[in-house]
Parts: C-alpha cells; sequence; structure tokens
C-alpha cells in the first residue's frame, strides 16, 4: 500500500495533508524520514507520524451490546441504527453480521470483514447462536423434543435441531436458552409460538465462539482481543 493512502486511512490525516507531513520529513518509515507519499510499506514496517506510532488495521471488529429499540442496519430512515451506536472514525464502514429484531437485546458483531461475515452466516456452516429467552407458559419435556427434531413453522422446510437447556419456571413464564444453527426471520419467535409459548424476552449471549461480554451495558461496544478474532476466523481448524 502506498505510504500517504496508509496514514490517510489510519485517520493521520488528508491524502494532500499526510503529503505535506511527508515531504516535511514529519514521518519516519523504519526510523528514517520517508522519502516521498508513494512509498510502498508492508505490515513489517514501523511508521511514526509526528512522533506517534501509527497502528492501523484493515479490518475492524466489534462487540456490540445491542439494546432494544435500536435496528440491525446501516442506515434507516426512522430509527437509529446499531452502526450509530458506534462512536468509531471508521463506523462508517461498519456493518451488523446478520440481524437481531428491534426488540431482542444482546451480541452483536460488528466488522468491515466481508469474508469472516460470509462465513459466520452461510447455512452451510451451522454456527450456533444461543439465546436467553422468557416465554410466557411452561416449557415442557415434549416441547423440547419439537425443537430437537425441527418444527414445522411456515417455511418450505422444517427447521434444524434446536436444543433447550437450564429451563426453570418463573411464576408462570419459563426461562431457558436455545441454541439455534439458522437465522431465518423471527425464527424464534415463530417456533415458540408454535407450541404455544409466546416470547417475553430475548437476548442473544453467544455466535460461535464469541461470547457477549457481560460488563457491556446495552448500547456499549468494545473491540475484539486478538484471541476473539484468531478464534472466530478458525473455528473449523
Amino acid at each position: 500500500m502506498r505510504l500517504d493512502k496508509y496514514l490517510a486511512q489510519a485517520d493521520v490525516g488528508t491524502r494532500s495533508e499526510v503529503k505535506k507531513m511527508i515531504r516535511c520529513g514529519r514521518v519516519l518509515l523504519n526510523g528514517v524520514p520517508a522519502k516521498k507519499p508513494e512509498q510502498k510499506i508492508t505490515k513489517e514496517d514501523i511508521i511514526i507520524a509526528d512522533g506517534k506510532e501509527i497502528h492501523f488495521s484493515q479490518y475492524r471488529y466489534f462487540m456490540l451490546n445491542k439494546p432494544a429499540g435500536v435496528v440491525s442496519a446501516t442506515m434507516d430512515k426512522n430509527d437509529t441504527t446499531v452502526v450509530e451506536l458506534i462512536d468509531d472514525a471508521h463506523s462508517k464502514n461498519l456493518f451488523p453480521v446478520g440481524r437481531l429484531d428491534k426488540d431482542t437485546e444482546g451480541l452483536l458483531l460488528m466488522t468491515n470483514d466481508g469474508a469472516l461475515a460470509h462465513e459466520l452466516l452461510s447455512p452451510r456452516k451451522h454456527v450456533e447462536k444461543t439465546y436467553f429467552v422468557r416465554v410466557h407458559g411452561k416449557v415442557t419435556e415434549e416441547d423440547s423434543a419439537q425443537f430437537a427434531q425441527g418444527m414445522d413453522i411456515g417455511d418450505e422446510k422444517l427447521t434444524k435441531p434446536a436444543s433447550l437447556t437450564d429451563i426453570r419456571y418463573t411464576g408462570e413464564d419459563t426461562e431457558l436458552y436455545i441454541t439455534i444453527t439458522e437465522g431465518r426471520y423471527h425464527q424464534i419467535k415463530r417456533m415458540f409460538a408454535r407450541v404455544g409459548k409466546p416470547v417475553v424476552y430475548l437476548k442473544r449471549i453467544a455466535m460461535g465462539s464469541l461470547r457477549l461480554d457481560e460488563t457491556l451495558t446495552p448500547g456499549a461496544y468494545r473491540e475484539l482481543t486478538e484471541e476473539e478474532i484468531f478464534s472466530l476466523k478458525n473455528r473449523n481448524n
């Protein structure tokens, strides 16, 4: 990549501004002043601009604890989008990996890495997604068996098997965790509606190897750690 392009994408300045910085000797490349803006660089090079070492990654990865009332989109005329919640210089390039319903909370991966998004969303990859759910009514063993076998929710095909765990009753409601490997429209709500237990509350807590950081309040976010990124990219290895 060209040095001036790299610095501009790292938000050091505009393309014209960083060109002036380079020509004025304010940019060091591996300890010596850079010669020209079009100079080629690699990821091994050490770049310092105005005394500050510049670190820039082409791809960004954020974990967002999506709050209810926000839509999983990059643009919307009526509602706040998940992209608008991320106050970052590169947020304009981010998009949500999959979607959560407007009233659903929890884990949402935000990135500009299209290849990883495709891997995580591909139906052939069977990436597990786990949700905490509260439904009205008492979930029975017969209900669990239906979820495990696959259900008819009005689509051409039955749902893939889903597992219900940690079932506990709270008055007239049931709280539990459900793990699915698909992402059909309103899937979890439709599955529970099929057994006559409407969903009262829904929160995603895991997607593949990525688990929601419980220290993140609704609307808060953080960048993924190197370990989390590695685990997502190497889930089948």
